[in-house]
């Protein structure tokens, strides 16, 4: 009774926020913006960290590559907090933040329509936009369903569908300022959840503590990437993929991005920087060390899949009373992931296609309306395809988190990234990223599918194992978006000194210096 009276004091927090910030998105600049580009550094940063880590670090690749690298996984949760947040704040934010204010963009079409003069690429990227953002939303779901079926005993599309209702109800009424909002609460959640759980596992007294069984296990240890290490498909390639998808491609995520365009000052960015490197740490260190937890657990977790290791490890440490509060923790990650999503995906929409293709003459207040509503309607579409996805047992969570992250990912790191550092970068350039990087995801699908299981096998059993290997795959795309971006520009034409100018050198009130 205490974990649900948790649960719903939890879900009248968040409808409580719905009608506090019922006032703040009357315009699109309101709803996208939280009213105009001063969001303090602290709630940016909370925003930041919420959104990078959602249900599907703890349950699906904590869960699954923690039981499968033992200890070693733990690099993952401190390269995003070192590479992901640090390193990513440090380059981008005072950046992004300059050359998007200069530009008048507000999502990320936007602003490589402006940055390279081509309307063509801002329909092309709102359309790669919101189709694969659509499986990260769907594993989120996905990850928060086999939670409360195994620790609560609810079934999973039960879940979903009252998540998807919470998310879509803040979410219309306040934008991104609610969504701020409820991050900043969401986050202190997570910081006091994980580490309660932490705790837990540290005192659970049916677990023995044999640290030189640690050790010895080569697939326990801090420093091996497992027995099985050698080859394109052995542990030791497959955890730097996952390093390297997970930290480098929050560069060039609409939903990570977002995040910089709206922060106020010089301050901020200093705040956000140093709080939001400190929460990917303990957030990301802590879930993976759980996860690498799971060989203290082998009876219990004898045939038990790796979306699932998690939560029947939860269910067996944590003691009544705490049941609530953690299945609070990883419904906050999953909250301020799906809002922000959800955000990326309809201003994408309803900015970027309808305003700029289909009827440029739109009001302010119809484009805000449409877009309050594809909120609603990506929401429907995540959380059918998350249910769908539960009943026939599609694929695995951390593999379509993948797919999404190193397809996006791919295509955007060159433009956008070095559109940002560079005036030499060009519109053919950017266009080649983006269309040659779908091409390139889609025929390594194939042919990891087909190398694996032979090339007699079925398209459908080639395209569920290519999936699989959707992490080295992400990693491959985001290095060729760089290298054919810096290629293609080398021998193409810039884009005139006008729109040059207009993007690095317009003098703007409060430029961060």
């Amino acid at each position: 009774m205490l974990d649900y009276v948790i649960l719903l004091l939890y879900a009248l927090s968040m409808v409580a926020i719905a009608v506090y910030t019922r006032n703040r998105s009357k315009s699109v600049g309101d709803f996208l913006l939280a009213g105009g580009r001063g969001l303090g550094g602290w709630m940016s940063a909370f925003a930041y960290g919420t959104t990078y880590f959602s249900a599907v670090i703890f349950i699906g690749y904590a869960g699954k590559f923690g039981a499968q690298f033992g200890l070693a996984s733990v690099w993952i949760g401190v390269a995003n907090a070192v590479i992901g947040s640090l390193f990513a704040w440090l380059l981008l934010a005072k950046r992004t933040k300059n050359m998007t204010t200069r530009l008048g963009a507000k999502t990320m079409p936007e602003f490589f329509e402006h940055r390279y003069g081509d309307r063509g690429l801002k329909l092309l990227s709102a359309v790669v936009i919101f189709i694969f953002l659509i499986p990260y939303s769907a594993s989120v779901y996905n990850g928060l369903g086999s939670l409360f079926r195994i620790m609560l005993g609810i079934p999973g599309w039960v879940v979903m569908i009252c998540l998807a209702a919470l998310t879509a109800l803040y979410l219309f009424f306040g934008g991104y300022f609610a969504t701020a909002l409820s991050d900043f609460i969401q986050g202190i959640i997570m910081l006091v959840g994980v580490t309660l759980m932490v705790l837990c596992f540290m005192n659970h007294g049916n677990v023995e503590w044999d640290l030189s069984k640690l050790v010895s296990d080569p697939n326990l240890t801090w420093f091996t990437f497992g027995s099985e290490s050698r080859g394109i498909y052995g542990s030791t390639v497959s955890l730097l993929s996952l390093i390297f998808l997970t930290s480098f491609g929050v560069f060039a995520l609409p939903q990570t991005i977002h995040k910089y365009y709206a922060i106020r000052d010089k301050r901020a960015i200093r705040q956000g920087t140093v709080v939001s490197t400190l929460f990917a740490l303990i957030i990301g260190f802590s879930a993976y060390f759980v996860g690498a937890l799971s060989g203290l657990f082998p009876e219990l977790l004898a045939g038990v899949s790796g979306d699932d290791v998690i939560p029947t490890m939860l269910d067996a440490v944590i003691p009544t009373g705490l049941t609530g509060i953690i299945a609070v923790l990883i419904l906050s990650a999953s909250m301020s992931t799906l809002s922000s999503v959800s955000l990326s995906s309809a201003s994408v929409v309803a900015i970027d296609i309808y305003k700029g293709k289909i009827n440029p003459k739109a009001s302010d207040r119809r484009v805000n309306i449409l877009m309050k509503l594809l909120c609603l309607v990506f929401v429907a579409i995540s959380v059918l395809l998350a249910v769908l996805n539960e009943k026939f047992g599609v694929t695995a969570i951390a593999y379509m988190m993948g797919l999404s992250w190193g397809t996006l990912a791919g295509c955007f790191m060159g433009p956008f990234v070095l559109g940002l550092l560079s005036r030499k970068i060009t519109a053919a350039a950017a266009r080649s990223s983006v269309i040659s990087s779908l091409l390139l995801t889609a025929a390594l699908i194939l042919f990891f599918g087909y190398h694996k299981n032979g090339f007699c096998c079925s398209l459908g059993t080639a395209i569920a194992t290519g999936v699989g290997c959707s992490p080295l795959i992400g990693v491959i795309c985001m290095i060729f978006s760089v290298i054919i971006t810096v290629t293609v520009s080398l021998f193409t034409k810039a884009p005139s000194e006008t729109i040059i100018a207009e993007a690095f050198d317009k003098p703007i009130e409060n430029e961060i210096k």
